[in-house]
């Protein structure tokens, strides 16, 4: 009696959710088919884009896995699987989880931004959190930069993201700022014509734009010549330090006295 009821509910049960599991599993089957090709096309795709290599397959995995997780929310509705115990554990796991890796997921996020928007890529020059270097490397929570004094110094990507950079390689010139100062024994008209004549034999700095000469300031004991000239941003460090030079080696052969000399 009991073994006839069981097949009876047995039976039953196949009737009504056997039809479902059914078409579950098929959609499954081509579901996750299907998902294959969509993964194989695009990162043909991307691949074509000019994407950082950290990038690419970061997009790749959250598409797949985003994929996939519909596909089985898909199969648990056709199944008649209760959603609501399901929903609010992931709920709640997913509020706990952004609790304690709030700081963590900020960096993620900004590395992101970073990596897709392009403020900076690697090799170039930047000034950032009080550091100035070269950019090596961009990971996915943090960025690496080698100050020219050889120190790496790792900077969360989120400070990057929300506070100020200055990218010294984004543009093609940058100019260059040298201030002398003289006294006013010394004559100003032939002080400018033997810096005008350093900068015309000075290797190394742009032609266009042109540099320019002259009096920035006068104070009470003498007054101060400013002299801009544009050079390109990688060497910029060495081509100032060339050019001071070459400008107190001119001006000493000129006989022109130097403060302190």
């Amino acid at each position: 009696m009991e073994w006839n009821k069981f097949y009876d509910k047995a039976y039953n049960w196949i009737l009504t959710v056997g039809p479902k599991l059914l078409v579950g599993f098929v959609l499954i089957l081509v579901g996750f088919w299907l998902i294959r090709l969509f993964k194989k096309w695009l990162n043909g795709h991307l691949l074509k884009q000019d994407l950082h290599s950290s990038v690419r397959p970061f997009i790749l995995n959250v598409v797949v896995i985003a994929l996939q997780f519909l596909l089985v929310l898909s199969f648990m509705q056709i199944v008649g699987i209760q959603m609501t115990v399901f929903t609010a554990v992931v709920g709640a796991f997913g509020v706990a989880a952004g609790l304690a890796l709030s700081g963590t997921l900020q960096n993620f996020t900004s590395g992101i931004l970073i990596l897709l928007m392009k403020p900076f890529r690697v090799g170039d020059n930047v000034i950032a959190q009080g550091q100035e270097g070269t950019v090596t490397a961009i990971e996915i929570f943090y960025t690496v930069v080698t100050t020219y004094d050889n120190k790496t110094v790792i900077i969360p990507n989120s400070k990057l993201s929300n506070e100020i950079i200055l990218n010294l390689s984004c543009e093609d010139k940058r100019r260059l700022d040298i201030e002398l100062k003289f006294g006013f024994g010394i004559d100003c008209a032939q002080v400018k014509s033997l810096v005008e004549t350093s900068l015309d034999n000075a290797q190394g700095f742009l032609k266009d734009p042109a540099h320019r000469v002259g009096v920035s300031a006068i104070d009470p004991d003498g007054y101060k010549v400013m002299v801009n000239v544009w050079a390109p941003p990688h060497g910029f460090i060495d081509a100032k330090m060339a050019l001071q030079e070459r400008l107190i080696d001119d001006l000493k052969k000129a006989g022109v006295k130097l403060p302190g000399m």
